[in-house]
């Protein structure tokens, strides 16, 4: 189930990323300006699709962020030696019983 979602993590932002490279720039950091899609649709139609594309993108991808940490952290072993069960102590040797069995 995790490798499903981490494939699903992985196409959302490849989608994200492409997505905001194709909005408009205001100037920037870069100034490079904006160029158009060549007549597909008006500015403000444009505008309005890719900021609610990026925006249900974004909100996609912290689910599956999320949906990763929390499967992560189930499948992870105790860490602190206060999570782990105690071992029973053994009983010490006899006297005149060797502690470690001999070897034959």
């Amino acid at each position: 189930m995790t490798s499903v979602i981490l494939v699903i993590h992985l196409l959302l932002a490849i989608a994200l990323v492409g997505v905001v490279l194709l909005q408009r720039s205001e100037g920037g950091v870069f100034g490079m300006g904006g160029g158009g899609m060549g007549g597909f649709m008006t500015g403000r139609a444009t505008a309005d699709l890719l900021t609610r594309t990026t925006t249900i993108l974004a909100a996609a991808f912290m689910a599956s962020s999320l949906t990763l940490a929390i499967l992560a952290s189930n499948e992870r072993q105790p860490s602190s030696i206060l999570d782990q069960p105690r071992p029973v102590p053994q009983a010490p040797a006899q006297p005149g019983e060797p502690s470690v069995p001999l070897a034959k």
